[in-house]
C-alpha cells in the first residue's frame, strides 16, 4: 500500500505544496506532517488553522469586580472619605476603566467599545438602584421595631408627642378614604379623556385639552390645594374633610392617567381595530372589547403611577383636611388626618417616641402602595387578552 499525502481538498503533496504563483501552501515538506497535518492510516489530512479569536474567561467579570471593590475600599480608607457612597462610586468607575483596558488587551478595542456600553449601563442601574435600596433599608431597620397590631389599631387620641404608644388607625384610615375617592374622580375621567383624544381627537378642542392636560402635569400639589381651598372651601361654603383633599388629589391624578393611558392607546395597532370594524362591530364596542383590554396592562401601570403619587403628598392635606388625632370614618364631614401627614406631624414633634412612630408610619405607607401595586397587577392580568391557544 502507498503511503499517499492527500489534503482537505484531496489534493496530492507535489499540488498542495505549489500555489497559483509557485509559493508553498503550508510551508511544510510533502514527506513530513506539515503545520497542520494529521496522518490517518496512509493518508495524511491537513487542517486549517483555527478562526477561533481570544475572549476573556468567564471568571473576569468577577475578579474584576472584585478588584474594584478593593481598588475603592482601600481608596477610601487611605484619602480619608467617610461616604460609603463615595467608595462605591470609586469602584463603578474602577470597574468600567479595568474592564476597557483588559478586554482592549485580549479581545480587540471592538470587543472591548462593546463591553464599555454593557458596563456602563450595569453602572448606572446599580447606581440608580442604590438610594432606593438604602431607602427601603433605612425605613424597614426603623419601621419594623413601631409596627404591631396595637400601632394598626389604634389612634393618637389622648397620647401627647413625648409618650410611647398611639397609632395610626385614624391616619390609614383617612388615608384609603381619600385615595379611593379620588380614584373614583379621576380614573374614570382620566380614561374617557384618553380615549377621546385617541379614538375620536381632532382639530382645535383635541389641542387645547392635550394643552391642559399637559400643563396639569406640572402643577404643584399645593397649587391644586389653594385652588380647592379657595373654591370648595372659601367660596363655596364647604368645612375641612377627607373629600375636600380628595378633589385635590384627583386633579394630581388626573393628567397622569390621561397621559399614560393616550400613550398605551396609540401602542394598539390599528389592524385590530380595522379587523373589529370590518366585522360590523361599533366604534364604542371595539374600543372597550378590543383597544382597552389590549392596553390594560400599560393602563394599569399608569393608575399605579398617579396612585403612588398621591399617596404620599401632604401639601393638600394639610390645607384641606386640616388634621385629627381622633378617628373619623365620614370622609365629608370634619377634619381627618393621613400617612403623609401623620408622619410629618410626628417628625416636627422632635421627641423620641415620635421619630418611632413617624419611622413606623412611612413604612405602612410603603406597604399599603405595594399592596395596591400588588392587586392592580393581578386585575390587569386577570382582565388582559389570552395570548395562547
Amino acid at each position: 500500500m502507498s503511503d499517499t499525502v492527500k489534503d482537505l481538498n484531496g489534493r496530492t503533496p507535489a499540488t498542495a505544496a505549489t500555489g497559483k504563483d509557485g509559493a508553498a501552501a503550508d510551508g511544510g515538506s510533502p514527506g513530513g506532517e506539515g503545520r497542520n497535518g494529521k496522518r490517518s492510516g496512509s493518508t495524511r489530512v491537513l487542517r486549517p488553522a483555527t478562526l477561533k479569536q481570544p475572549r476573556l474567561p468567564r471568571w473576569a467579570p468577577a475578579a474584576l469586580v472584585a478588584g474594584s471593590l478593593g481598588v475603592g475600599v482601600l481608596t477610601g480608607v487611605l484619602g480619608g472619605l467617610e461616604s460609603r457612597l463615595q467608595w462605591g462610586l470609586i469602584a463603578a468607575l474602577v470597574f468600567v476603566a479595568a474592564t476597557f483596558a483588559v478586554t482592549t488587551i485580549v479581545e480587540g478595542r471592538r470587543q472591548a467599545t462593546d463591553r464599555l456600553a454593557a458596563s456602563l449601563v450595569w453602572t448606572s442601574f446599580v447606581v440608580a438602584i442604590l438610594p432606593l435600596a438604602s431607602l427601603l433599608w433605612e425605613t424597614i431597620a426603623r419601621g419594623i421595631p413601631g409596627v404591631s397590631w396595637y400601632f394598626l389599631t389604634h389612634s393618637m387620641n389622648g397620647v401627647l408627642s413625648w409618650q410611647e404608644g398611639g397609632g395610626i388607625y385614624h391616619a390609614l384610615l383617612g388615608t384609603v378614604q381619600q385615595v379611593l375617592l379620588a380614584s373614583v374622580i379621576a380614573i374614570p375621567i382620566g380614561l374617557l379623556t384618553a380615549v377621546y383624544l385617541v379614538e375620536y381627537g381632532r382639530g382645535r378642542l383635541a389641542k387645547t385639552i392635550t394643552f391642559f392636560v399637559d400643563v396639569m402635569t406640572g402643577i404643584p400639589s399645593i397649587v391644586a390645594g389653594l385652588f380647592v381651598l379657595s373654591m370648595w372651601i372659601m367660596m363655596l361654603g364647604f368645612g375641612y374633610s377627607g373629600f375636600a383633599g380628595a378633589l385635590a388629589l384627583s386633579i394630581l391624578m388626573m393628567p397622569i392617567v390621561v397621559r399614560s393611558t393616550e400613550e398605551m392607546l396609540k401602542l394598539v395597532p390599528g389592524e385590530l381595530r380595522e379587523a373589529s370594524l370590518a366585522l360590523g362591530v361599533p366604534k364604542w364596542r371595539t374600543i372597550l372589547k378590543v383597544v382597552l383590554p389590549t392596553a390594560i396592562g400599560g393602563i394599569t401601570t399608569g393608575v399605579m403611577l398617579a396612585l403612588a403619587r398621591i399617596a404620599g403628598e401632604t401639601a393638600p392635606i394639610i390645607l384641606l383636611v386640616f388634621g385629627s388625632n381622633m378617628i373619623n370614618s365620614n370622609p365629608f364631614e370634619g377634619a381627618q388626618s393621613s400617612l403623609p401627614l401623620f408622619v410629618y406631624e410626628q417628625w416636627a414633634f422632635g421627641t423620641e417616641s415620635a421619630y418611632d412612630r413617624a419611622w413606623a408610619a412611612a413604612l405602612v405607607l410603603i406597604a399599603f402602595i405595594m399592596i395596591l401595586n400588588l392587586v392592580a397587577r393581578g386585575i390587569a392580568r386577570w382582565k388582559a387578552p389570552k395570548t395562547g391557544r
